[in-house]
Protein backbone atom coordinates (compact mmCIF):
# COMPACT_ATOMS: atom_id res chain seq x y z
CA UNK A 1 0.00 0.00 0.00
CA UNK A 2 1.19 3.35 -0.68
CA UNK A 3 1.70 5.64 2.02
CA UNK A 4 -0.57 8.48 2.19
CA UNK A 5 0.89 12.40 1.57
CA UNK A 6 -0.44 15.50 2.45
CA UNK A 7 0.04 19.15 0.64
CA UNK A 8 2.73 19.85 3.16
CA UNK A 9 4.89 16.61 2.49
CA UNK A 10 4.45 17.17 -1.29
CA UNK A 11 5.78 21.21 -0.61
CA UNK A 12 8.54 19.60 1.14
CA UNK A 13 9.59 17.11 -1.70
CA UNK A 14 9.02 19.59 -4.13
CA UNK A 15 11.71 21.84 -1.94
CA UNK A 16 14.30 19.24 -1.32
CA UNK A 17 14.01 17.86 -5.27
CA UNK A 18 15.07 21.83 -6.18
CA UNK A 19 17.66 21.34 -3.53
CA UNK A 20 18.22 18.52 -1.20
CA UNK A 21 20.83 20.65 0.38
CA UNK A 22 18.31 23.29 1.46
CA UNK A 23 18.54 24.07 4.86
CA UNK A 24 15.32 23.05 7.45
CA UNK A 25 15.06 26.51 8.13
CA UNK A 26 14.18 27.57 4.95
CA UNK A 27 12.13 24.95 4.32
CA UNK A 28 9.81 26.13 7.21
CA UNK A 29 9.93 29.07 6.36
CA UNK A 30 9.21 28.99 2.70
CA UNK A 31 6.06 26.52 3.74
CA UNK A 32 4.84 28.48 6.79
CA UNK A 33 5.40 25.47 9.69
CA UNK A 34 7.99 25.51 13.03
CA UNK A 35 11.69 24.09 12.04
CA UNK A 36 10.64 21.01 14.12
CA UNK A 37 7.67 19.92 12.07
CA UNK A 38 9.75 19.82 9.04
CA UNK A 39 12.51 17.87 10.87
CA UNK A 40 9.67 15.15 11.60
CA UNK A 41 8.41 15.04 8.53
CA UNK A 42 11.56 14.31 6.76
CA UNK A 43 12.21 12.01 9.05
CA UNK A 44 8.70 10.16 8.65
CA UNK A 45 9.64 9.71 4.49
CA UNK A 46 12.88 8.61 5.34
CA UNK A 47 11.37 6.42 7.75
CA UNK A 48 8.28 5.13 5.13
CA UNK A 49 10.81 5.12 2.28
CA UNK A 50 9.78 8.36 0.21
CA UNK A 51 12.88 9.53 0.19
CA UNK A 52 15.20 6.47 -1.14
CA UNK A 53 18.26 8.67 -0.83
CA UNK A 54 19.64 12.08 -1.34
CA UNK A 55 20.06 14.04 -4.51
CA UNK A 56 16.42 13.45 -3.43
CA UNK A 57 15.35 10.27 -5.43
CA UNK A 58 12.07 9.41 -4.81
CA UNK A 59 11.33 5.17 -4.36
CA UNK A 60 8.86 4.82 -7.34
CA UNK A 61 7.40 1.40 -5.47
CA UNK A 62 6.25 4.27 -2.24
CA UNK A 63 6.12 7.66 -4.31
CA UNK A 64 4.80 7.27 -8.25
CA UNK A 65 1.99 9.64 -8.60
CA UNK A 66 -0.70 8.36 -10.86
CA UNK A 67 0.01 10.57 -13.57
CA UNK A 68 2.85 12.21 -15.47
CA UNK A 69 2.80 14.27 -18.66
CA UNK A 70 5.12 16.22 -20.87
CA UNK A 71 3.19 19.45 -22.12
CA UNK A 72 4.63 21.63 -24.84
CA UNK A 73 4.06 24.92 -24.21
CA UNK A 74 4.58 28.31 -26.63
CA UNK A 75 4.75 31.64 -24.87
CA UNK A 76 5.14 35.12 -26.06
CA UNK A 77 8.59 36.18 -24.84
CA UNK A 78 7.58 38.83 -22.59
CA UNK A 79 5.09 36.64 -20.34
CA UNK A 80 8.18 33.96 -20.31
CA UNK A 81 9.34 35.43 -16.42
CA UNK A 82 6.06 35.50 -14.98
CA UNK A 83 5.25 32.24 -16.59
CA UNK A 84 8.44 30.67 -14.72
CA UNK A 85 7.57 32.20 -11.74
CA UNK A 86 4.06 30.64 -11.48
CA UNK A 87 5.10 26.86 -12.38
CA UNK A 88 7.77 27.37 -9.73
CA UNK A 89 4.87 27.48 -7.30
CA UNK A 90 3.18 24.08 -8.37
CA UNK A 91 4.34 21.45 -6.13
CA UNK A 92 3.25 18.54 -9.37
CA UNK A 93 5.93 21.10 -11.63
CA UNK A 94 8.96 18.17 -11.90
CA UNK A 95 11.18 19.76 -14.60
CA UNK A 96 10.86 22.71 -17.35
CA UNK A 97 13.19 23.23 -20.10
CA UNK A 98 13.83 25.72 -22.41
CA UNK A 99 14.07 23.98 -25.71
CA UNK A 100 14.71 24.74 -29.39
CA UNK A 101 11.69 24.39 -32.30
CA UNK A 102 8.01 24.70 -32.18
CA UNK A 103 7.58 25.17 -28.56
CA UNK A 104 9.38 27.01 -26.19
CA UNK A 105 9.30 25.30 -23.51
CA UNK A 106 8.78 21.50 -22.06
CA UNK A 107 7.22 20.93 -18.78
CA UNK A 108 7.39 17.59 -16.88
CA UNK A 109 4.24 17.24 -14.73
CA UNK A 110 3.35 14.56 -11.76
CA UNK A 111 0.18 14.77 -10.90
CA UNK A 112 -2.30 12.26 -8.70
CA UNK A 113 -4.81 11.69 -10.79
CA UNK A 114 -5.89 13.16 -14.18
CA UNK A 115 -8.35 15.44 -12.77
CA UNK A 116 -5.40 17.15 -10.95
CA UNK A 117 -3.22 17.14 -14.60
CA UNK A 118 -7.08 18.70 -16.21
CA UNK A 119 -6.93 21.13 -13.48
CA UNK A 120 -2.90 22.33 -13.93
CA UNK A 121 -3.04 22.03 -17.57
CA UNK A 122 -6.54 24.88 -17.40
CA UNK A 123 -4.60 27.11 -14.99
CA UNK A 124 -1.36 27.18 -17.30
CA UNK A 125 -3.05 26.95 -20.35
CA UNK A 126 -4.51 30.60 -18.87
CA UNK A 127 -2.16 32.12 -18.18
CA UNK A 128 -1.35 35.51 -19.82
CA UNK A 129 1.21 34.94 -22.79
CA UNK A 130 0.85 31.17 -23.35
CA UNK A 131 -0.23 30.72 -26.80
CA UNK A 132 -0.70 27.19 -27.17
CA UNK A 133 -0.18 23.80 -24.69
CA UNK A 134 0.43 20.37 -26.08
CA UNK A 135 0.30 17.15 -23.51
CA UNK A 136 1.57 13.64 -23.28
CA UNK A 137 0.99 11.47 -21.05
CA UNK A 138 3.48 9.14 -19.96
CA UNK A 139 2.74 5.37 -19.97
CA UNK A 140 6.34 3.70 -19.06
CA UNK A 141 9.56 4.62 -19.03
CA UNK A 142 11.48 2.38 -21.80
CA UNK A 143 15.29 3.44 -20.86
CA UNK A 144 16.23 5.65 -17.66
CA UNK A 145 19.47 7.23 -17.21
CA UNK A 146 18.60 9.62 -15.09
CA UNK A 147 20.76 10.48 -12.12
CA UNK A 148 21.09 8.08 -8.86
Amino acid sequence: MKPVLDQIDNKILALLMDNARVPVTTIARQIGIARTTVIARIQGLEKREVIAGYGVKLNPVMYQPMVRAYVGLSVEARNAGSLIAFLEQIPEVESLCAVSGSIDYMLTLRCANTEVLDRLLDQIGNRDGVRRTSTSIILSKRIDRSSI
